[in-house]
């Protein structure tokens, strides 16, 4: 059976004193409290239904104190004070097992918690000094400011819950500045057609394929690890994308849904299919839809640690070293803009959860107004001249 809740109110009582009548007259006597301990108590109920109290020397710190808290139960910056008092490690304890995490992210916050020069620090005392101490320790290690920024949002997120739980009544963490990222066209290293045809060529023969999906399917490498031969359709020429692998730890491999829910069908041109389709033949033999296209060791599919080894071993065969797995993703990403496909194209191929990401890692590869404007005033040169050239004059003025 659930309580009602008890009425919100608040006042401040003098213990030393109460009011008692005689003779019908209400007159003022000492309580069994008189001279000991703080006079006056202040006393509301907060949120739960539950009294606090605070004594105070003083009738006006007292109503002070008390105008404070009812303030902050109007505004919604309400904090529970034996809630205010917990760290920022035992939140996090009494947090985390109710999240609803994949191992890598719980592996990443659990590293927070670990790490954090603040965690035996009260919810209610942590000030924003304490989060850019932190971060400049970070960068003298020094870590790069996108792992830096990782790091942070970690951090607010357990700052948004402590606020929703009324731990903490604002973020100290706003405000604090953080090194500032490359530009995505500086950081991304984009693989020439040459390159990316010399590690194709170049990979081990189980290997072929998975690079091959990479650069002109634009799969994650662990997209392209989870692979079964039942994710092709031979006759559409679609790849399903379901699932990803990610490894756990040596022999242990989590399949999972695929980054931010992508689930996706790709388009895949006719070569990449007919080189699934010889893959499967040399090296998936059985037919068995649910087999794994690039297997690993026991049952499961190819893990980081072995998709790592046969990737280097690809690029020193081609004799390229300064290029990730990944940036054949974006390869494909340039690949797709080149050809004057739209955000929206872009985002569904490459599985990202909304456009505005898209934009934000490839908008430096979509053709700029200016370009646009070379572009049509060359087509109009050429509608009106055709292939003559300039009419140069042969005599000088008259």
């Amino acid at each position: 059976m659930t309580l009602p809740k008890r009425n919100r109110r608040a006042g401040v009582e003098d213990l030393w004193w109460k009011t008692v009548k005689v003779d019908n007259k209400e007159t003022k006597v000492e309580s069994k409290l008189h001279g000991k301990g703080k006079r006056w108590r202040a006393r509301y109920v907060d949120d739960d239904s539950h009294e606090r109290t605070q004594r105070f020397d003083r009738k006006v710190d007292a109503q002070n104190w008390l105008n404070n808290i009812v303030t902050s139960q109007v505004t919604g910056t309400y904090i529970d004070p034996a809630r205010g008092q917990i760290t920022f490690r035992s939140f996090y304890a009494e947090w985390a097992p109710r999240q609803v995490w994949v191992h890598n992210t719980r592996r990443e916050m659990d590293r927070i918690d670990r790490t954090v020069p603040f965690g035996d620090v009260a919810m209610s005392d942590l000030r924003a000094s304490h989060f850019e101490t932190w971060v400049k320790k970070m960068q003298d290690q020094p870590l790069a400011p996108t792992t830096i920024k990782s790091r942070m949002m970690n951090v607010r997120a357990i700052l948004k819950a402590a606020i929703r739980d009324k731990a903490l009544a604002s973020d100290p963490s706003q405000g604090v500045k953080l090194p500032r990222t490359r530009r995505a066209e500086a950081a991304m290293v984009i693989p020439t057609s040459e390159q990316v045809g010399q590690l194709v060529t170049s990979a081990e023969d189980r290997f072929t394929l998975f690079v091959a999906l990479c650069a002109f399917a634009g799969l994650r490498s662990g997209e392209a690890s989870a692979l079964q031969v039942g994710d092709f359709d031979f006759l559409r020429r679609d790849i399903e994308v379901q699932r990803q692998s990610q490894r756990i730890r040596s022999g242990v491999v989590e399949i999972r849904p695929p980054k931010y829910g992508s689930e996706r069908t790709i388009s895949a041109p006719k070569e990449l299919i007919e080189m699934a389709a010889e893959h499967i033949r040399l090296f998936v033999p059985g037919g068995d839809p649910r087999r794994w296209m690039f297997p690993g060791l026991k049952d499961n599919p190819m893990e980081t640690n072995m998709v790592g080894t046969r990737w280097r071993k690809a690029k020193k065969a081609a004799e390229i070293t300064d290029l990730k797995m990944h940036s054949l993703r974006h390869y494909f990403a340039s690949g797709l803009i080149a050809a004057g496909c739209d955000v929206v194209t872009v985002q569904r191929a490459l599985g990202h959860s909304s456009a505005s990401v898209t934009l934000d890692t490839y908008s430096h590869l979509w053709p700029k107004a200016e370009d646009r404007t070379r572009k049509a005033a060359s087509g109009l040169l050429g509608e009106a001249l055709g292939s003559t050239a300039y009419p140069l004059r042969t005599e000088g003025p008259s």
